[in-house]
């Protein structure tokens, strides 16, 4: 009986909901793309479901603060998250977490996906990956590269070109891609594994050179732009990538019904616009493939993470 009785309490719940103001936690500062994302994101999803969805920047703790704030809000959807690389590497990353990133969340969909840029300083020499490779293996360690922080996607973007070109080029961690990028600009460093987004008004003025994206395949946005892995450091790929995730336990329905609403969000033309300025596709998908998705992630950055000790902790 006491199971029949929370299944109606569930279903009541359910198709009230929502009922009030529903806050979408973003871990990192306001600017950036991701919080861009979250913000066009919070605006389609309140008109779909008819309550305000405010944005709460939340950083620090490579997204481990954000996390604790969404498992210790109630399971009832009106607290949502928006992950991204962080959140899938501080499992790796970090040995004593208070929670499981795969048991205590339940994902919804990414929203966005994009290539990282491999940029150099055009004082460098290098024009193909090829030439990179050959410079750093003939000076090894000689070459830096830049990343938006210890253990974060352009840094392990960088340690995983390491790892397969089997070379040695030696990280210098920034807090952000914005600093990342201005530090190639000014020649602090000599290459990059970045967002585009900080990245193509100075390529496109001549102040970076752009030589390889991080896909696995050409990004539609830069067609002519060939990718690392066809250049000859075969296996190599390295998404940007966000979603969105709420906690664990929230009714199947009110994940049903945010789901529904996500996917129509992602066709809404603000939504497009705003990731195609920042280089970036809509990527819809089911709840199941988000899930695939992230234990794929966890698979591929493990080994990278183990061969070169990084940690957070």
């Amino acid at each position: 009986m006491f199971f029949v009785a929370a299944l109606a309490a569930a279903g009541a719940f359910a198709q009230t909901y929502p009922e009030r103001t529903i806050r979408l936690i973003v871990p990192l500062a306001p600017g950036g793309g991701n919080d861009a994302a979250a913000r066009v994101i919070a605006s389609e999803l309140g008109k779909r479901l008819g309550q305000q969805v405010i944005v709460d920047n939340r950083p620090g703790g490579g997204s481990v603060i954000a996390s604790n704030i969404v498992l210790g809000a109630p399971a009832d959807g009106y607290t949502l998250y928006l992950v991204s690389t962080n959140f899938s590497l501080a499992q790796i990353l970090q040995t004593r977490l208070p929670f499981d990133s795969f048991r205590d969340f339940t994902p919804l969909s990414r929203v966005g996906i994009s290539p990282g840029a491999l940029i150099v300083h055009p004082s460098l020499p290098v024009y193909k990956v090829k030439d990179l490779v050959a410079m750093a293996k003939a000076r090894p360690g000689a070459i830096t590269f830049g990343s938006s922080g210890l253990g974060g996607g352009s840094h392990l973007g960088g340690e995983l070109f390491n790892l397969i070109a089997d070379v040695k080029l030696t990280h210098i961690p920034y807090k952000g891609s914005a600093m990342a990028t201005i530090s190639v600009l000014s020649g602090e460093t000599s290459v990059a594994f970045n967002n585009p987004t900080s990245s193509l008004s100075h390529i496109k003025a001549g102040r970076l050179r752009l030589i390889a994206v991080t896909t696995a395949k050409r990004w539609p946005l830069l067609p002519q732009t060939p990718t690392i892995a066809e250049s000859g450091v075969r296996g190599y790929e390295h998404i940007i990538w966000n979603g969105l995730s709420l906690r664990a336990g929230t009714p199947q329905a009110v994940v049903e019904r945010l789901h529904r609403e996500l996917m129509e969000a992602l066709k809404a033309p603000p939504v497009g616009e705003m990731l195609a300025r920042d280089g970036a596709l809509a990527a819809p998908e089911t709840s199941q493939s988000f899930a695939h998705f992230l234990a794929d992630e966890h698979k591929k950055w493990l080994p990278v993470v183990k061969s070169t000790g990084i940690t957070t902790d």
